[in-house]
C-alpha cells in the first residue's frame, strides 16, 4: 500500500482538522477528536495533521505521547481501567489486577488479540470510598473482589478463553 493511497483512507482524519483553523493552540483538542474517532491516534492522522497546521511531525508524537489520555497503539473496544492509587493499593488492587490479566491473558498496558480488551492502571478514579475500584468503558464498580471478575468481564462478551 503506497503512502498516497494510506493517507486517502483517512477522510475521517480530514473532516475532523478542517472544523478547526490552522492553528497550533488547537493541536490537543484536533489529536482528542482524533482519538475519538479510531480509539487511538493513527500515525496516518499525525501525518496529514503535521502537514495541515505545518507542524514538525516529531512534536505531534511527542505530544501524542505525553499524554496518558492518548494512545498510538489500538485500544480494545472495552477499556478496563484499575485504580491502584493508594486506598486501592491497600485494599489490593493488584490482586485485581493479577486476577484480570489472568482471565483475559494480558498485562496493563496491552490489548486482547481479539480487540475487546484494554487494561491499564490509573493512579486515581477519584472513588476512593469504595475501593478497590475498575472502571470498564464508563461504568465504575466498587468493592471489587476477585470473584466478581468473572461476572463484570462476562457482561462485555466474555472472556477471550471462552470463560475457562
Amino acid at each position: 500500500m503506497s503512502m498516497a493511497k494510506s493517507l486517502a483512507d483517512f477522510s475521517s482524519t480530514h473532516d475532523i482538522i478542517q472544523k478547526y483553523p490552522r492553528e497550533q493552540r488547537y493541536t490537543l483538542a484536533i489529536l482528542q477528536d482524533i482519538q475519538r474517532k479510531y480509539s487511538y491516534i493513527p500515525k496516518e492522522s499525525l501525518i496529514i495533521l503535521s502537514k495541515y497546521l505545518d507542524t514538525p511531525l516529531s512534536k505531534l508524537y511527542s505530544m501524542a505521547t505525553f499524554y496518558k489520555a492518548l494512545s498510538l497503539k489500538p485500544k480494545g473496544d472495552n477499556i478496563i481501567k484499575i485504580c491502584d492509587g493508594t486506598a486501592c493499593h491497600i485494599r489490593s488492587s493488584m490482586v485485581i489486577i493479577d486476577e484480570i490479566a489472568k482471565l483475559i491473558h494480558i498485562k496493563p498496558g496491552e490489548t486482547t488479540e481479539d480487540g475487546r480488551f484494554s487494561l491499564e492502571t490509573v493512579n486515581c478514579l477519584g472513588s476512593c470510598a469504595i475501593a478497590p475500584v475498575i472502571v470498564i468503558n464508563e461504568t465504575y464498580y466498587g468493592k471489587v473482589t476477585p470473584a466478581m471478575i468473572r461476572e463484570i468481564l462476562g457482561g462485555y462478551g466474555g472472556l477471550t478463553d471462552g470463560g475457562k
